[in-house]
């Protein structure tokens, strides 16, 4: 939140921005290994991490469309799908002997951290669409709610973020119990993997769909699968193994394919002197919605058999599509 309503991304070099935060998030990381590790210092570790990475993915998106005036969908299926591979890639490294120190992880993931950082700041400069803000607004943000296909582009990605990360955290879980249901040996942490990583090449594959179809249809048809995955999501674990891990896979693409398209949404809704500020202040509720989400699953977890919990997550594609097939039609 205070990376959008003070413009950030769109008042500085979103190179530099992306860089420093990449930085001072590992920065944060690495606090984990400290030989005295504190409560406090535990909740500043993860403030920290979270707070910086507000200059990384969404400034990360606005580099992007700071590149491309068109074909943004697809550029940002490329960038997001990487940015999902980077979510899978801790399962990964704990699904191998490499995740039996949990201090390698962290210093393995840390590291990569400040080298993309880095990378990025050196290779990549501002684009050559890039309009900087004249001057800082802290109402700007929020007035952009204003703009119809903004709401509509916006309200779409609270509704798919509802579903996104939740669906992502109770994975493992989700795993654990049909291994408990079936008396299945799954590998926990490299299905997750597996799974989370599959939505990486949705995300191209969306992007590459877009170019035809346009980001909101592409969001729609996401939204409607993903959607459908939840209500029947009890019926997957009285699958077989391998079909499970079918259907299980094939609902970790339908839902993450959509995510940057309604980023090029978000970015083709607004001036492109704040094309920055909205991707950050979309991103930063979607984020909050995302902690209410999980958060109620976690609750329900003492009431409701895990087989039938994933059908509150029904509630986010259900106000995406609201949001998306408003009565003001997108034309992205």
């Amino acid at each position: 939140l205070v990376f959008g309503l003070f413009m950030i991304a769109d008042r500085y070099s979103p190179s530099r921005v992306f860089m420093i935060c990449s930085i001072l998030a590992a920065g944060c990381n690495f606090l984990l290994l400290s030989e005295i590790l504190s409560k406090w210092t535990l909740l500043l570790a993860r403030f920290g991490t979270g707070f910086f990475l507000a200059g990384i993915y969404p400034v990360g998106m606005k580099i992007a469309a700071d590149y491309y005036q068109k074909g943004l969908g697809k550029a940002l299926g490329y960038l997001v799908g990487a940015l999902v591979l980077g979510t899978a890639f801790p399962y990964f490294v704990s699904g191998t002997s490499l995740g039996s120190d949990f201090t390698l992880v962290i210093k393995i993931t840390s590291a990569l951290a400040i080298v993309g950082g880095l990378a990025l700041w050196v290779f990549v400069p501002n684009g050559p669409f890039r309009k900087p803000s004249a001057k800082l607004s802290l109402g700007a943000g929020p007035l952009l709610f204003k703009l119809p296909s903004f709401r509509q582009a916006a309200f779409g990605y609270f509704g798919h973020m509802w579903e996104l990360y939740a669906f992502w955290a109770f994975t493992p879980l989700a795993l654990q119990t049909y291994n408990t249901l079936s008396g299945s040996e799954l590998s926990v942490h490299l299905s997750t993997g597996v799974i989370i990583a599959l939505g990486g090449l949705s995300c191209v594959f969306g992007g590459l769909i877009s170019l035809r179809t346009g980001s909101r249809k592409v969001a729609v048809i996401s939204l409607l699968l993903s959607g459908l995955f939840c209500l029947l999501s009890p019926l997957l674990f009285m699958l077989p193994t391998e079909l499970f891990l079918v259907g299980w896979s094939f609902w970790g693409m339908a839902v993450t394919a959509d995510s940057p398209q309604f980023s090029n949404l978000v970015a083709g809704s607004v001036p492109p002197e704040l094309k920055g500020t909205a991707l950050t202040l979309v991103n930063c509720i979607g984020f909050a919605v995302s902690i209410f989400s999980i958060q109620l699953l976690s609750a329900l977890t003492e009431t409701i058999h895990l087989t039938y919990l994933f059908i509150v997550l029904a509630l986010g594609p259900a106000i995406g599509l609201l949001g998306l097939l408003g009565k003001k039609q997108m034309n992205a």
